[in-house]
């Protein structure tokens, strides 16, 4: 599908982009081959006088006709291959190991000398890295961030972000309501939400929201959507960022969203390939195996990557789990021929580009330094290496294994083609700066935040409702408990604030994993006074534990109220699972996932004042079966 960036040109460099060339050129002839090259994309265009970068890159000329498909499938023009053929040929074979390490960078504002970012900007200007990986920051400080080093760059970067759910971001735990701070950004529902709505024109919509403001703050490579299917409740990595466990529906949102990512003008990723669903280990922590055959795979894990693959995605990252009974050994697939050529490039017929999930993770940090680790990398077929512990170490290794015949040089030009063809299509070579005040007029748009709000309110679901208490009446004294995370002041907030405007919330208390015996008695005390008690949970990754859990101490008293009698509604904002800790609870509401959107909606389902229609993606044996979910209608406004 055409996308909606700028039409290609990069013939007018700017005097800073211009240096950056010449040092990154070995001779002359080098950086007139670069320049020629670029001049050859350009097409007739005339020469203009030398601006800056910035200016360079916002005033194009149109001679080349735009913008290109984001599909590996579809080929490109006679004249982008040809830069790309000449823009290899001027670089060094260090210069293109380096083109496939990508660095990670926090979004936040820093000065220039700050010591951490001047050590980034050196790796950009000195190493040549390709791409850069952006976190945490307001959308402002982050295409700021970008536009900084974009100008410094030899080649433009590459740039990636995890951007689940939207510019929202939930890994190994720790969520940031919005990839780029508090409010900022659309935070979308989780892909379990999505599956629990059943629409691909949802998954599709939320996509689509995904790649729109991915570029407006300079993010070319969307690490995202997470395809792998859920079909392990213990799974304490992957939970909710799953569409399901249904391996058909799982592929039939993927392929929507990436359709989705991809019309927004984002390169879309399928993660994390050969499928992270049914793993009880953090791959952060340790190396999961997966006790499977290849023909277990074709039927469940790699279901969505084909659908994925078929709607055209850009990318595919690896993940760092072990296959052994498919594949005869306990390595990686990140570090494995068999799997990510003979699997993904020989047999699914994949031909875009490679990543490798993140390499500090302990799934191959932990069996691997950092130089075997990027050599095995590169010779199973991974195109990017993703966040080396030492960039430098890491370029250096598989520069000196090309040189010594231990990867063929064939390798690396081919992956470098791909890294430089993903920068065409994504308009990274054309417009590699982005507008600061453009950006507000997408990302956080109202319209954004609307859908969000729409696909949030389709997802919720009422998986228990024993006594009919659901919807709550408003009137009887109410206490409502919100447990979230220590140092998570953000979770349940906008729930309790909506709960309280619509019910008349009596008293609202907040614990957490510290809450001690003598502060959940008192709680008992004052749960007895009230006519009913409302429990919101949010969960994430216990740190070093590697799994979503509530305390047990807080679990306990949740059971117990349960157990009283008590009237008791529990709301799992977030991970659906955590329902075997309180089996007693009889009316038990679900949202899959965090931010405002969903936490809004949960609150108006509750009282009354939207629909309950939401199903289940997932089962839990014993307590619900995927498809599960009560009806409510709206009770109308009050």
């Amino acid at each position: 599908m055409p996308l909606p960036h700028a039409p290609l040109t990069v013939l007018n460099v700017g005097p800073r982009r211009a240096t950056a060339l010449a040092a990154a050129s070995r001779s002359r002839r080098t950086t007139g081959l670069l320049l020629t090259g670029l001049s050859l994309v350009a097409g007739c265009a005339q020469p203009r006088a030398a601006t800056t970068a910035a200016t360079t890159a916002t005033e194009r000329s149109t001679s080349v006709p735009g913008p290109l498909a984001l599909s590996p499938d579809v080929p490109l023009p006679a004249a982008h291959r040809a830069w790309i053929e000449t823009t290899l040929e001027s670089l060094s074979v260090r210069d293109r190991v380096a083109q496939m390490v990508m660095i990670w960078v926090l979004g936040d504002y820093t000065s220039a000398g700050d010591e951490a970012f001047a050590a980034i900007t050196k790796q950009v200007e000195t190493l040549g890295v390709g791409g850069v990986v952006m976190s945490l920051g307001s959308p402002i400080e982050v295409a700021a961030k970008v536009n900084y080093l974009q100008a410094r760059a030899r080649l433009p970067l590459l740039v990636a972000s995890d951007v689940e759910p939207g510019l929202g971001r939930l890994e190994g735990g720790v969520f940031a309501t919005s990839l780029m701070g508090a409010g900022s950004a659309t935070v979308l529902p989780s892909n379990m939400a999505i599956g629990a709505g059943g629409l691909e024109a949802d998954a599709e919509a939320a996509g689509r929201i995904t790649g729109r403001e991915s570029r407006a703050i300079g993010i070319h490579l969307a690490f995202a959507p997470t395809v792998d299917v859920n079909n392990n409740p213990s799974n304490p990595v992957i939970n909710t960022r799953s569409f399901g466990e249904r391996p058909s529906e799982v592929a039939r949102l993927s392929a929507a969203f990436v359709r989705g990512v991809q019309s927004g003008g984002a390169a879309a990723t399928l993660k994390h390939f050969p499928g992270h669903g049914d793993t009880d280990v953090d791959s952060h922590l340790g190396l999961p195996v997966i006790q499977v055959r290849r023909a277990r795979l074709d039927s469940i894990e790699l279901v969505p990557f084909r659908a994925g693959i078929a709607a055209g995605a850009a990318s595919v990252m690896t993940a760092h789990i072990a296959l052994p009974n498919a594949y005869g050994d306990s390595a990686p697939a990140t570090l494995k021929r068999e799997v990510m050529t003979g699997l993904l490039r020989d047999t699914l017929g994949f031909r875009g580009l490679t990543v490798t999930d993140a390499m500090t993770m302990d799934g191959v940090a932990k069996g691997y330094g950092v130089a075997e680790s990027a050599v095995r990398a590169v010779q199973a077929g991974d195109d990017i290496l993703l966040m080396p512990v030492d960039a430098a170490q890491a370029i250096d290794a598989v520069t000196k294994a090309v040189e010594n015949g231990t990867i063929p040089r064939a390798r690396v030009d081919a992956a470098v083609r791909r890294i430089l063809e993903l920068k065409l299509r994504t308009g990274a070579i054309a417009a590699p700066i982005v507008s600061l005040d453009a950006l507000r007029d997408v990302v956080g748009s109202p319209e954004h935040r609307a859908t969000a709000r729409a696909i949030a309110q389709r997802g919720i679901t009422l998986l228990r409702d024993r006594d009919a208490r659901v919807p709550l009446a408003r009137g009887p004294r109410t206490l409502l408990v919100t447990y979230a995370p220590d140092n998570d002041v953000s979770a349940g907030l906008t729930f309790g604030t909506a709960l309280t405007r619509e019910l008349g919330v009596t008293r609202t208390v907040r614990v957490t994993p510290r809450t001690g015996p003598v502060e959940l008695d008192s709680l008992r005390t004052a749960a007895a006074a009230m006519d009913r008690v409302v429990v919101y949970t949010y969960t994430r990754t216990l740190e070093g534990a590697g799994r979503f859990a509530i305390a047990p101490r807080v679990a306990a008293f949740i059971e117990q109220l349960a157990s009283s009698g008590r009237p008791l509604v529990v709301v799992a904002g977030g991970n659906p699972y955590v329902l075997r800790q309180f089996p007693s609870v009889s009316s038990y509401l679900v949202t899959y996932g965090r931010g405002d959107a969903l936490e809004e909606a949960a609150a108006l389902a509750l009282a009354g004042r939207a629909p309950i229609g939401g199903r289940a993606p997932v089962s839990l044996p014993g307590f619900f079966s995927a498809g599960d979910g009560l009806a409510r209608a709206a009770a109308g406004a009050r």
